[in-house]
């Protein structure tokens, strides 16, 4: 048996390759691999939202796991075919090219998401039981569920929590509060508005990593006040020796790496023993590069 994993935050972005992170998260010259290799060695995990819509060439997967560090957790989602198809079908061929070419990520693989449609509900539980049933039994998972019959606190919401919990999986945290709370009219703030679903929040920690993707408006000073609960939850949480997992989005993913970095800080506030965040690579270059002195 492994050695009981160490209770520690793991925080992390929707995606890696935003190039308007340079000069801040980035250097300013950063390549794509360049670029993930320095999200990397600042956060611990990623929304490997890619694999939804397709999967990655073998190369690119081989380069991603030569790029990342052993502990990193690549959160990548079952692909669309899979998870919204008319059918949950663990012999669908998708299923299996999935976790073919995920390999070479050996252990940085996971957990892997199961991101079910609004459609999907109590009806579907024995379906559901039976497809999570015939999954490897290689990788940790978590499922996300949209439909609203799974937020009623009874009896469907109670056989969900407990059929998950029985088989060490997670149930996905979505709180878009911050999001629809704010009043921006840019057109980022709007279109996200216009496809992020609005759900219940519920406070789930079913096994050792409670996972919560938190979808924020345009002023990360704002969306602190709906952080509150959950640094108060990660104090719970790491206190009770789980690994919580957190992925910080803003309408355009332009400021989410900054909103993880105040959660942080704030959270390193009430625990002192927190690792620090490491340095920025784009803000060690600025302050490394030699200024220009004036004229007179």
């Amino acid at each position: 048996m492994s050695d009981p994993v160490p209770p520690r935050l793991i925080l992390g972005c929707p995606l890696w390759a935003e190039p308007a992170w340079r000069g801040a998260l980035y250097s300013s010259g950063a390549d794509a691999d360049q670029r993930l290799y320095e999200y990397s060695r600042v956060f611990s995990a990623v929304e490997g939202n890619t694999t939804f819509y397709a999967l990655p060439g073998p190369e690119v997967v081989a380069r991603w796991a030569d790029l990342l560090p052993a502990d990193f957790h690549f959160c990548a989602k079952l692909p669309r075919e899979v998870s919204h198809a008319d059918r949950l079908d663990a012999r669908q061929p998708e299923l299996q090219q999935f976790f073919q070419r995920m390999t070479p990520l050996e252990q940085r693989l996971g957990p892997v998401w199961l991101q079910l449609p609004a459609r999907v509900g109590p009806l579907h539980l024995e379906q559901l039981i039976r497809f999570l049933d015939a999954l490897p039994r290689d990788y940790h998972y978590a499922v996300e569920v949209r439909h609203l019959d799974f937020f009623r606190k009874d009896d469907n919401e109670r056989q969900l929590n407990r059929m998950l919990h029985e088989r060490g999986m997670e149930r996905i945290m979505f709180d878009s509060r911050g999001l629809f709370a704010s009043t921006a009219i840019d057109p980022a703030t709007l279109d996200a508005q216009r496809r992020k679903p609005r759900l219940p929040v519920h406070a789930i920690a079913l096994g050792q990593s409670p996972t919560v993707r938190f979808i924020a408006g345009m002023d990360n000073q704002q969306s602190l006040r709906w952080l509150e609960p959950w640094l108060d939850k990660c104090v719970q949480w790491l206190a009770e020796g789980r690994c919580p997992v957190l992925f910080m989005h803003t309408p355009d993913n332009r400021l989410a790496p900054e909103l993880a970095r105040l959660f942080h800080a704030r959270l390193q506030q009430r625990l002192p023993d927190l690792p620090p965040m490491a340095p920025w690579p784009g803000e060690q270059q600025q302050q490394a590069s030699p200024q220009q002195g004036g004229l007179f």
